[in-house]
């Protein structure tokens, strides 16, 4: 097939949203990039089937599979881990979407890329390298933020994705507690406020933005659907909890497996966002999705019994970003970071970025064992070659 017959076909798709789709999507044909873009002007793939692909396709992608949901440290091959949770808000939200009449390849694009700049052991990572970020004048590190500057800066060498601006603007967004009366969004924002709201996120953690699309606010409000249910069987299945103990309106309102907590949640988010111009849960809903996250947080994210070795890895956070500075103030191209780093990205990222940015960027996009096997590295001498070894033989001459 010619690539003009597929560029018909690709246009054609398009109009076709047009009698498809909510009046409240967002059509492809709306995706705006901060540079022009060949494949997306001339290519055959509508513009968010694009940037799904160019997310699933990038090495920040692959690193998701040894990157902590949760549980880090754990010996348990049926324990979630962050690649598992960014595909089921993926199929959660596209489910939800399309009972919306939303755009599902915007939903799938964001909700891929949506964990992108989570660093290594999950949010106990994410504070410890907020630590050293501050420390050095970086401003605070939110893995949010941190998975725009990847996919814009950091991935492709350098050169970064390229994705349009409601996808990263749906990454931007994703964290934070929803509104109990619905998430609404807050349309038509441009490339210049994504840098303003970058900015003022950085210095102020705690800022509520709305994403700019009803499908990022679906992303959103099904990040929390993929996880709290998840969470709790992988608690029971590690022996913090038992079933019974969830709260009694919980069992009521939502169940008490995943499955039914999904369930309950994604049938009361179509029912209740159904041609609204938000997306949100009834209030019996939401409240007992509120009673859920707290009772998440107050006995499973931080029990104790799974904090046991977070002094020993904030320590190796501190020693590692320290010693990688160093390793770029002397210069030493035996360094990781040097080599297996800083020798795939192009000029423009090494002279943009200040060195502690360098190391931020390097250990950010570290996987678990990644991580563990780098600090082994530094802690542990490695062994002689052979011909320097004890029993070398020994020359007279």
């Amino acid at each position: 097939m010619s690539q003009e017959k597929l560029l018909d076909i690709r246009d054609a798709l398009n109009q076709g949203e047009q009698a498809r789709l909510s009046p409240l999507a967002c059509h492809s044909s709306e995706a705006v990039r901060r540079r022009p873009d060949p494949l997306a002007e001339r290519g055959h793939r509508q513009n968010y089937a694009l940037d799904a692909d160019r997310v699933l396709h990038s090495l920040a992608y692959t690193r998701y599979i040894d990157k902590t949901q949760v549980f880090s440290l754990v010996d348990n091959d049926h324990i979630t881990h962050r690649v598992l949770h960014v595909q089921l808000v993926s199929k959660i939200g596209r489910t939800v979407g399309r009972f919306l009449g939303l755009n599902e390849d915007l939903i799938e694009a964001t909700a891929m890329a949506h964990d992108i700049g989570h660093p290594p052991f999950g949010h106990d990572g994410e504070r410890f390298l907020d630590e050293k970020c501050q420390q050095h004048g970086l401003g605070s590190f939110q893995h949010n933020l941190q998975g725009v500057h990847f996919l814009e800066r950091v991935e492709k060498g350098g050169r970064g994705l390229n994705l349009s601006l409601q996808v990263l603007d749906g990454v931007l967004c994703h964290d934070g507690e929803a509104p109990a009366q619905g998430l609404r969004p807050q349309r038509d924002k441009t490339f210049a406020e994504l840098d303003r709201d970058m900015a003022a996120k950085s210095h102020n953690p705690g800022l509520q933005l709305a994403p700019m699309t009803l499908e990022g606010c679906v992303v959103r409000l099904t990040d929390s659907v993929a996880y709290l249910g998840r969470d709790f069987e992988d608690a029971i299945r590690l022996g913090l909890v038992a079933r019974g103990d969830l709260p009694e309106r919980v069992r009521e309102v939502l169940g008490e497996s995943n499955g039914n907590i999904v369930y309950h949640l994604v049938e009361d988010l179509i029912a209740n966002s159904r041609g609204r111009d938000l997306v949100g849960f009834s209030p019996e809903v939401a409240q007992a999705h509120a009673e859920l996250k707290k009772f998440n947080y107050q006995r499973i994210y931080l029990h104790p019994s799974i904090k046991t070795e977070h002094t020993k890895i904030r320590a190796m956070f501190h020693r590692l970003f320290e010693h990688y500075l160093d390793d770029l103030r002397h210069e030493r191209r035996d360094s990781p970071l040097a080599s297996g780093f800083l020798a795939g990205m192009d000029e423009a990222y090494r002279h943009s970025q200040p060195p502690a940015a360098i190391v931020r960027d390097f250990m950010a996009g570290m996987t678990d064992e990644y991580f563990l096997r780098c600090f082994r590295d530094l802690a542990w001498p490695s062994r002689l070659p052979p011909h320097l070894g004890p029993c070398a033989p020994i020359d007279r001459s």
